[in-house]
């Protein structure tokens, strides 16, 4: 029996890929635990037989403004939010390693703190990958950018890791769990993820699990005459998306007919009428059940999970990249024939309409969308995943 630290950012589409990854380490008589800022998001996510949760700090609050793109919005990213997030999560995760003792660290790609802690204990991590834009060095076309975090991490390494140590801590040298494949990545990625300077890259593909059910869905109002679409911006754009959902909501009403839409709106920026019976406006949807009963298109963000779980149904999609990760796999999801991209902020109901139609009515996004479901379940996923990390374990003993 070996004992797991997940170490994992405040974020939602981070927690959900190693919800799976770490329920299959319990079936195989494993011990987890997890180190994370917001416990109760967690807990929520994973369940109760979740394991101890142990807390630690998080980033200051820092608003982002919604105009921020492209470079300054990367740039915003990890000047407020990453690298202050791992100097507050780093003492926390420190404690927590000393209170459960984990022979393996499994560090989120965004919350570094859990793999220079590891570093600086001598302890073996793993990096669990949830999106693959990373690997296409993102920084690349911003040098000056690139020398700035370069100093920062190496700045953070030395009060918080092993200063004589060399890995990137977003790529372990020990093994790199990427929860994509390469017909959904390219191929492009596949072949250049370690030149990075991390260990092995596991593709296991999604961690696509059971999640615990959310009551009061209304299933009754969906209408098995016509084709559902789904429209998701996730769980961290509430604040911006109400332009578009708008948008979204007028082309897909002329398309009445033919189509229903459900569109999820946390941030209530569109009134919910409950007469309506071709949209129905919800702030929250079972993701995973929706898909599972059958959805014909789904309109996102090109957030890695809502990509990666409509491609898991094969389901193709309409993205609207906003910011950080989205544009690169925005790009993956064109490049494999699997969906249309529009853009996000100034698009409008004719092209939204446009772009739905296409991917409906072409069988070759769908046929693209259902191959890279097949490869994604050939990959493995949480089980894979969790079968690399009991290898690591064994050989670390």
């Amino acid at each position: 029996m070996s004992r797991f630290l997940f170490v994992v950012p405040p974020l939602t589409g981070h927690i959900n890929p190693t919800v799976g990854v770490a329920a299959e380490l319990v079936a195989r008589g494993h011990q987890v635990a997890w180190a994370c800022p917001d416990p109760a998001l967690v807990t929520r996510l994973a369940g109760p037989a979740a394991g101890p949760v142990l807390a630690c700090a998080g980033a200051p609050p820092g608003e982002r403004p919604a105009e921020l793109r492209g470079p300054e919005a990367l740039k915003f990213l990890w000047e407020w939010y990453l690298l202050p997030l791992a100097e507050a999560m780093a003492p926390g995760v420190r404690a927590a390693v000393e209170t459960f003792r984990p022979d393996v660290v499994v560090a989120d790609q965004q919350a570094f703190a859990g793999a220079l802690v590891a570093e600086r204990l001598g302890l073996p991590w793993a990096t669990s990958a949830t999106t693959s834009a990373e690997f296409t060095d993102p920084l690349a076309g911003l040098p000056k950018v690139g020398a700035w975090l370069r100093r920062r991490l190496a700045a953070l390494r030395e009060s918080v890791g092993d200063p004589a140590a060399t890995a990137d801590p977003r790529f372990s040298p020990h093994l790199v769990l990427a929860f994509s494949t390469p017909e959904l990545a390219g191929e492009a990625h596949a072949r250049t993820a370690g030149a990075h300077g991390g260990g092995a890259i596991c593709w296991v593909g999604p961690s696509v699990t059971s999640r615990p059910s959310a009551a009061g869905f209304p299933w009754e109002w969906l209408d098995p005459a016509r084709g559902t679409v789904l429209v998701t911006l996730g769980t961290a754009n509430a604040d911006v998306g109400g332009r578009f959902l708008d948008v979204c909501r007028g082309a897909l009403r002329e398309r009445a007919d033919r189509l229903q839409a459900v569109i999820v709106d946390p941030g209530g920026m569109l009134p919910a009428d409950g007469d309506d019976k071709d949209v129905l406006v919800v702030p929250f949807v079972p993701q995973l059940a929706l898909l599972e009963r059958g959805v014909d298109a789904v309109v996102c963000h090109a957030g890695h999970n809502s990509v990666c779980e409509a491609l898991w149904h094969g389901v193709p999609l309409v993205v609207a990249p906003i910011r950080d990760d989205q544009p690169v796999v925005a790009g993956q999801v064109v490049d494999a024939g699997a969906g249309v991209r529009v853009r996000f902020g100034r698009v409008t109901a004719r092209q939204v309409g446009a772009a739905v139609d296409a991917v409906l009515d072409d069988p070759g996004h769908r046929a693209a969308a259902e191959r890279i479901g097949t490869a994604f379940r050939a990959a493995g996923g949480a089980p894979a995943a969790a079968a690399r990390l009991d290898e690591l374990a064994r050989e670390r003993r």
